[in-house]
């Protein structure tokens, strides 16, 4: 018996007149008809700043990942903004001997991260510029605030963050960073900011920072996993069972002064990133930390996903969730990937 739905197809809803895959036929109806486009615009690319020795130092547990000195970093840049990526974010490598309770070396002026920004701004001025603030890299308990007794202390590492981004806008950083999830912090640093002359610096608030098991890499990337040890962050980042929090955390930001937000990690929370963007329908953005980066490229090495398909899948995937951006390792890579089609 024939199988035409002339011959055997009842209605079945509005199959068989309404067919979806006649859009999925040809790669140009696929490309004409997608809902979401990357291009390198979406990408902000997260480096690794060092002082001294090899020009490149690899991450181990970040395959094509290096730590960079500021002559290395200058050529990357030029390399980002000829692929059209708007933004650099910089983490530095702090020294052990750098390390302090205090944190000192997070507001001096002449710091690695201060001294990147200042040449970055010279050689590279098209591109942006971010810098995280949060004290881990700097302090000598690799914790992201001031410690005493055992607890993380809100109030009095704001002060130290407030110094810490007044030397990053005194460089010329043109976005701080907040990822510390101290309550308050927002407020106080764009305040601080304004009050110094620093109006045009915007705040890029980590909004909803989840106390993740996917930061391993990026930890030893920046030197502090070995000083936490076996110590958390559960006391001031977020719960991962906890999803309405963030919208409450986004809410606090907005209200104090942020002009974008962040969710991270990425893929295990589209859903939070989906409901920040919903809510408060400003400029949202994602991290795809160090722990989905490797995770990917160890499977890629293990010859069980394909690298570059799902590099771009995973972005879009991001896109498609509302981010406005995406903080990735990947950024150089899939900016090669969407050149050659």
């Amino acid at each position: 018996m024939s199988d035409s739905p002339k011959h055997s197809r009842q209605p079945f809803g509005q199959y068989p007149r309404i067919r979806m895959r006649r859009n999925r036929s040809d790669d140009w109806v696929r490309r004409m008809v997608a809902e979401k486009v990357l291009t390198p615009a979406d990408f902000i690319w997260p480096v690794f700043v060092k002082e001294g020795g090899a020009a490149k130092e690899p991450v181990p547990s970040l395959p094509g990942v290096n730590r960079l000195t500021v002559p290395a970093l200058l050529k990357a840049a030029e390399q980002a903004a000829r692929l059209g990526i708007p933004m650099l974010s910089l983490f530095p490598f702090v020294p052990k001997e750098k390390k302090t309770e205090d944190a000192r070396e997070c507001w001096r002026a002449d710091n690695v991260i201060g001294k990147a920004i200042r040449a970055l701004k010279k050689a590279v001025p098209e591109i942006g510029i971010m810098s995280d603030v949060a004290l881990d890299p700097y302090i000598s308990h690799g914790q992201d605030g001031l410690e005493r007794g055992g607890r993380i202390l809100n109030d009095e590492t704001i002060e130290v963050l407030i110094r810490q981004s007044l030397a990053l806008a005194e460089a010329g950083c043109d976005v701080v960073g907040p990822s510390d999830m101290m309550d308050g912090r927002i407020g106080r640093i764009r305040d601080a900011l304004d009050a110094n002359g620093f109006q045009h610096v915007k705040i890029m608030a980590y909004s909803a920072k989840y106390a993740s098991n996917f930061y391993g890499p990026f930890r030893e990337a920046v030197g502090s996993k070995s000083a936490l040890g076996r110590a958390d962050k559960r006391t001031y980042q977020m719960n991962p069972a906890n999803g309405d929090e963030a919208l409450r955390e986004g809410a606090l930001d907005v209200a104090e002064g942020a002009d974008m937000l962040m969710v991270k990690p990425g893929l295990p929370y589209l859903d939070v990133l989906w409901r920040m963007k919903e809510t408060f329908k400003m400029p949202t953005f994602a991290y795809q930390v160090s722990g989905e980066y490797a995770m990917l490229k160890a499977a890629a090495a293990n010859g069980w996903l394909d690298n570059d398909k799902c590099v771009l899948e995973t972005l879009m995937c991001f896109k498609r969730a509302g981010a406005d951006g995406i903080l990735t390792y990947s950024a150089v890579e899939a900016c090669e990937l969407l050149a050659k089609g």
